[in-house]
């Protein structure tokens, strides 16, 4: 099959990072990648380096909230409600009417219809991720700087606690405020999540109600 040949969701991303000047054009692979498990395997790759793409269903409007999130980790729904609103699953009707992209291939830009995106702070654990290009058997290469600049969206933290036995053999993770946030001198915002300083400092402290503040104050900052 040539490039020419390519299904449509798939050659959509290729488009979109393009144009954008990404340096890894997507790659596809001989098999499905439609678990972060199979795509690790293909890669050669750590199963924590696939950013996976999973969508939700806000109740309050219908709108696709997108969770990019690392491979090895869960997310914690209780935690993206809290900073969204009320959610309910999404079946794979309304993943390919507001994305676009089946389940398996859902990639983290050029969507039907702009999502509520966002960032889990896990996967800047690691200096290159892989996110899917449009199709399960579709992937690209980028780092979580550039997956935050491409998407605008900001980094949170949703990932479910890991449990005695996982962060046992868990690789310790610095603090994102300390070895990821890099502030840019001119905005005074971190070029990677858009927080201010104080806001990465007080992040942890933050209430939900505040931690939703943060977020919508971010949404602003990008969209002015």
């Amino acid at each position: 099959m040539t490039a020419v040949e390519r299904p449509q969701g798939f050659r959509r991303v290729r488009d979109a990072l393009a144009g954008r000047g990404h340096p890894h054009p997507p790659r596809w692979l001989d098999g499905s990648a439609r678990t972060s498990q199979d795509a690790a395997d293909q890669l050669g790759v750590a199963v924590g380096q696939i950013a996976k793409s999973l969508v939700f269903r806000r109740t309050s409007d219908d709108r696709a909230v997108l969770v990019v999130a690392s491979g090895d980790r869960r997310v914690d729904e209780s935690k993206l409600a809290a900073l969204v609103g009320p959610l309910a699953r999404a079946d794979a009707q309304f993943v390919k009417a507001k994305t676009g992209f089946s389940i398996g291939g859902v990639a983290p830009l050029a969507h039907a219809v702009e999502p509520i995106a966002l960032i889990d702070r896990e996967l800047f654990r690691f200096d290159a991720i892989w996110a899917a290009a449009g199709h399960p058997n579709g992937v690209f290469e980028l780092s979580p700087r550039q997956l935050a600049e491409m998407t605008g969206a900001p980094v949170v933290d949703v990932a479910c606690a890991l449990s005695a036995r996982e962060t046992a053999g868990a690789r310790a993770v610095p603090s994102p405020c300390i070895d990821v946030c890099r502030i840019d001198e001119q905005s005074g915002l971190c070029e990677g999540c858009g927080r201010t300083l104080d806001e990465i400092a007080a992040w942890s402290t933050l209430g939900e109600d505040d931690k939703r503040r943060v977020i919508e104050a971010i949404a602003t900052r990008r969209g002015a």
